[in-house]
């Protein structure tokens, strides 16, 4: 069964700048469950199949106005066919002050209600983009992760094989660390993953015969960065004479992570290799490639070109 992952309601209020109107007897512990966001509209007409307690609600110009042009007691029937079923939260934007009616019945049903400033179409998506954030699937790797001309790198492999000093010289030569040691990544939409390091040991690197060192305070806040979206996975291992490494790059490899192929390559380490150039490259490389051109299949082309000219 796949993990739950939830998020502080309180946190959601402080991250998106929300006013109260109503909070319940337990808002310090309520969490949120679900990314999917509604708007009450249905509900106040009386629809309520497939409705959810657990998904916030967000109200604004058109839900006021219909609310607006019912009869009081028509009014009062349908916030409280709302209200009775308990909504985990319900945000009202445009600071649109609630009815009467809705104010006393969140008072009587213990529900949680705010206000927005924001223009509501505005609001549900950066609150949808948060919820995708807070309750992402998730799992944490041995590796690192650095930023590189824009490019997310993972860095993975054995214990020693030299993942941390790589990063150590990208930072001196104007790149970003993320992660260290551990790397948390999340899956934020079907083809979106961003890893950010474990708040404990974010910006800390181990180097052995060294110690722990904070890459932000020797090297300064423009040598770190919180969360990056990972477009690359680079493998180190141990260089074995008799293995036979990819010299083209002419067929693509992928690493599978939280269900989502990531592009790959494996760089064989040994002594007088400068792996922090050699990440540059990966780097650009990688993002050339994104933007239409892979030197491999040029080069291949251009063979085949040749090789079709000598036979006539």
């Amino acid at each position: 069964m796949a993990e739950e992952y939830s998020v502080l309601l309180s946190t959601l209020v402080k991250e998106h700048e929300m006013s109260t109107i109503h909070v319940s007897e337990n808002f310090d512990e309520a969490r949120i469950y679900s990314m999917a966001v509604g708007r009450p509209g249905l509900q106040f007409a009386g629809f309520f199949e497939y409705y959810d307690p657990k998904r916030m609600l967000v109200s604004g110009k058109q839900e006021h106005t219909f609310l607006e042009r019912l009869n009081p007691e028509e009014r009062l029937r349908a916030i409280d066919g709302l209200m009775s079923r308990r909504p985990c939260a319900l945000i009202i934007c445009h600071n649109i002050m609630p009815f009467d009616e809705l104010t006393e019945l969140a008072v009587k049903y213990d529900v949680n209600v705010f206000l927005s400033p924001m223009d509501t179409s505005e609001f549900m998506a950066q609150l949808i983009g948060s919820l995708h954030v807070h309750l992402a699937p998730r799992k944490t790797i041995h590796g690192v992760l650095v930023e590189v001309y824009g490019e997310g790198l993972l860095i993975t492999g054995d214990s020693g094989i030299g993942k941390s000093e790589t990063a150590l010289e990208l930072i001196k030569r104007g790149h970003r660390l993320i992660a260290d040691d551990a790397v948390e990544i999340k899956k934020i939409s079907h083809n979106n993953l961003v890893g950010e390091a474990p708040a404990m040991i974010r910006h800390y690197m181990e180097f052995r015969g060294i110690g722990i060192v904070n890459a932000r305070f020797i090297y300064g806040v423009g040598a770190v960065k919180t969360t990056q979206q990972i477009h690359l996975v680079v493998k180190l291992e141990n260089w074995e004479d008799y293995k036979s490494y990819d010299r083209l790059g002419v067929d693509e490899e992928y690493t599978e992570i939280l269900g989502i192929d990531v592009p790959s390559v494996t760089i064989p380490v040994r002594p007088g290799r400068n792996l922090a150039v050699i990440l540059e490259l990966a780097a650009m490389n990688n993002r050339q490639k994104k933007l239409g051109y892979n030197a491999a299949e040029d080069l291949e082309r251009m063979h085949d070109m040749s090789v079709d000219n000598n036979m006539f």
